[in-house]
């Protein structure tokens, strides 16, 4: 009897992937002359698994590759050879090499053999008896570039609002000339007429030919900032538009269709050259057809990557804890059910009440254990890191030390598959911007190693990270003349200095004297703003020039429910975070005044709370307009108190996030939309955005547009 492996193939890539993670750790963790025998042995344990699995299952790439890894591991951890530094690099090419090799047999793609290669050359080299140097470990490399090239057509289409995004072509252009050779074709057919021109809007697309030995991924990475705001076509050309002699018949047929043959003399030559280009034609489109036929494999196999089909390991407590809620349900349902078939009586009355009473006791049970499942500690986003500070630090010739704290903080998956990307630029931003060379460190009086620190704590419903560094802080003056250079300020505008550190978030700004493939492009901070207030979220800046930087991240603990409290405005009802909310009150009419432009504000124990009217920015009919007939719900948004007047509060329950977007469009001041117990949708309130329609807030700034704490209040 025959046993289909397959079944098994989803254990094993969920095995070796752990395997691998756990080899970089320990690899980064290795001091050469000071390694101790049980990380060596971690390191031996993982590499000689993931070589058994392999073969087991066939995958012959992986398991030769790993073998002399394996053997490497056994003489180090053995006594017979020394570890070095370049030994550890070596490794570490090593994990990264497999962890292709592997993602790619998950894909089912034919794995790229090349820097495998490359790299298990040079092991041999070492087991024979040469010893690894700067020059020679780096040698591997250049092996890796003799891939075959390929041409890639790219379709850029973008939408008219692309540069109000704060997205800049150029910029992607010049990433895409260095992959490749690059043409360009610009093309200007859908500019307006003069009178309905609008020069902040973008009507060009372009389309590019690369030919690259990269795969298509990185030419993606370059357009992932720009997915939502664009068209977006690839497509891999087979390399027919090169001038490579691996498609001959191609190439002929191409000249063949551009030109007739001015050589025909005779009928019979004419029926010979007309054969060898219908021949050259069948050859060419049967070369097409490969090519759709493997672009449609990746494409699914893509497909299928991006779908979020990914395993959790789960607590053995936690599956225990579910099972007890199961229990208490079928219990509560088969009192129910006796119930049901009694006579009704007014003690069976009571005893239905009670029973659905327990009934949503043990449902809202379920439902906060069945959210803990989803519930993974930031251990999984912080263990990225020590790799990814470790290679930027010697990019950057800087000595950094990497502190993670509060790794068992725990967050929804979502959430965290969606954090890692921000957290990534974030943390790269402090290596180049905040931290110092050690000669600059050492000259300020400081150790030559600086550090950056990774924290995450609860804070409320919330969860807050923060990435802290003890650099040299924000430059003040250098920001505030990059934005008047750029036209974002205006050289007569006051700006404190919070205003100043806020405007690294504005769209296309950077402080980077060059660019470089860590910084300096001009698309970042703003983009991370963007995708984490998208998770309901903020960042906000603190520092202090000498001293360092503090980017604060704040985020809800999941994306699927929240807690929200139901108010009535005219005939609409809304739902308010909970976690947003203060206090809720009736207004004393005496303590209302008008500040600036006649904004109407409540003082509140010795601090004034702006009232935005819900009616007035929804353009609401019918709602109470007295204020004395209101009652005001005042909440907090970075660090600000905001009243929000509306006709009345209903009840407070929790709701399934549904998005607005997805099902219809974004609108602002919104940020989702859930299906009440009567079947009526009720809209989400984003406090954020709310405060942002309203223009309240300055252009560019977290503060708001009136200082409520430096005004005097008239009377209203």
């Amino acid at each position: 009897m025959s046993i289909d492996l397959s079944q098994f193939f989803d254990v094993f890539f969920e095995e070796s992937f752990e395997g691998l993670d756990a080899m970089e750790a320990e690899l980064l963790n290795l001091e050469p002359g000071k390694e101790d025998s049980e990380t060596i042995n971690t390191i031996f344990r993982a590499a000689h698994s993931i070589k058994g699995g392999s073969g087991t299952f066939g995958f012959v790439s992986v398991s030769d590759f790993t073998h002399v890894l394996e053997t490497l591991l056994d003489q180090i951890r053995d006594g017979q050879r020394v570890l070095t530094a370049e030994h550890v690099n070596l490794l570490l090419k090593s994990v990264d090499c497999v962890r292709g090799l592997l993602s790619a047999l998950q894909a089912e793609e034919e794995p790229d053999l090349s820097e495998a290669q490359a790299l298990k050359a040079r092991f041999e080299a070492i087991l024979g008896g040469e010893e690894p140097s700067s020059e020679s470990a780096e040698a591997a490399a250049p092996e890796v570039e003799t891939l075959q090239s390929t041409t890639y057509q790219i379709e850029f289409k973008p939408e008219p609002h692309l540069f109000k995004t704060g997205n800049e072509p150029l910029y992607m252009f010049s990433e895409l000339a260095e992959l490749g050779e690059l043409e360009v074709s610009a093309f200007h057919d859908a500019i307006p007429d003069f009178l309905a021109f609008d020069p902040e809007d973008c009507f060009l697309h372009w389309r590019f030919f690369l030919t690259t030995t990269r795969e298509e991924q990185a030419i993606a990475e370059i357009f992932e900032w720009v997915e939502d705001d664009a068209e977006i076509k690839i497509e891999a050309c087979g390399g027919l538009f090169d001038d490579e002699p691996a498609q001959p018949q191609a190439a002929q047929v191409t000249e063949q269709a551009a030109t007739p043959s001015a050589d025909v003399a005779t009928e019979s030559g004419t029926v010979k050259q007309d054969a060898e280009a219908e021949q050259a034609q069948q050859t060419l489109e049967a070369v097409q057809q490969k090519v759709e036929t493997v672009k449609n494999i990746k494409s699914e196999s893509r497909k299928s990557n991006d779908s979020g089909a990914t395993s959790i390991r789960v607590g053995i407590d936690k599956v225990d804890s579910l099972i007890n809620m199961v229990g208490e349900l079928v219990i509560t349902q088969a009192m129910l059910s006796q119930i049901g078939d009694q006579e009704i009586t007014e003690s069976s009355i009571a005893a239905l009440q009670e029973g659905l009473t327990q009934l949503a006791h043990n449902t809202r049970d379920l439902q906060e254990n069945v959210m803990r499942i989803r519930m993974l500690p930031i251990s999984f986003v912080f263990s990225r890191f020590p790799r990814l500070v470790r290679d930027t630090s010697q990019k950057l010739n800087k000595q950094v030390e990497l502190k993670l704290v509060g790794e068992q903080t725990e967050l929804d998956k979502t959430v965290m598959e969606k954090l890692s990307d921000p957290m990534v630029h974030l943390v790269r931003n402090s290596l180049d911007h905040g931290l110092e060379t050690p000669e600059e460190r050492i000259a300020n009086g400081k150790d030559p190693v600086g550090t950056v620190t990774l924290n995450a704590f609860h804070q409320g419903g919330n969860i807050v990270i923060e990435i802290m560094d003890d650099g040299k802080g924000l430059d003040t003056e250098k920001i505030r003349s990059k934005a008047i250079a750029n036209g974002l300020i205006q050289e007569a505008d006051e700006l404190s200095v919070e205003e100043i550190n806020e405007l690294i978030f504005m769209p296309g700004f950077s402080t980077a004297d060059s660019v470089s493939d860590i910084s300096g492009r001009g698309v970042g901070m703003d983009v991370v703003r963007r995708n984490i207030q998208a998770l309901n979220g903020s960042v906000e800046v603190t520092s202090k020039q000498g001293v360092g930087s503090t980017f604060t991240i704040r985020l809800p603990l999941t994306l699927a429910i929240l807690d929200g409290q139901l108010v009535q405005v005219a005939q609409h009802t809304y739902i308010i975070p909970l976690i947003s909310i203060v206090e809720s009150l009736q207004i004393d009419i005496s303590k209302v005044s008008k500040v600036g432009k006649g904004l109407e504000v409540l003082r509140l124990r010795d601090e004034y709370i702006p009232i935005l009217r819900l009616y007035g920015i929804f353009s609401h009919q019918g709602a109470r307009e007295e204020l004395d007939k209101t009652l005001l719900v005042v909440v907090e948004s970075d660090n600000y108190k905001i009243g929000l007047l509306v006709d009345d509060l209903l009840a407070q329950q929790q709701v399934v996030i549904k998005s607005l977007e997805a099902n219809y469009q974004k609108v602002d001041g919104i940020s989702g939309a859930t299906i009440l117990g009567d079947g009526t949708v009720s809209l989400i309130i984003d406090i954020s955005g709310l405060i942002k329609l309203s223009g309240l807030r300055r252009p560019g700034s977290t503060e708001l547009l009136v200082d409520l704490k430096g005004e005097e209040a008239e009377p209203a």
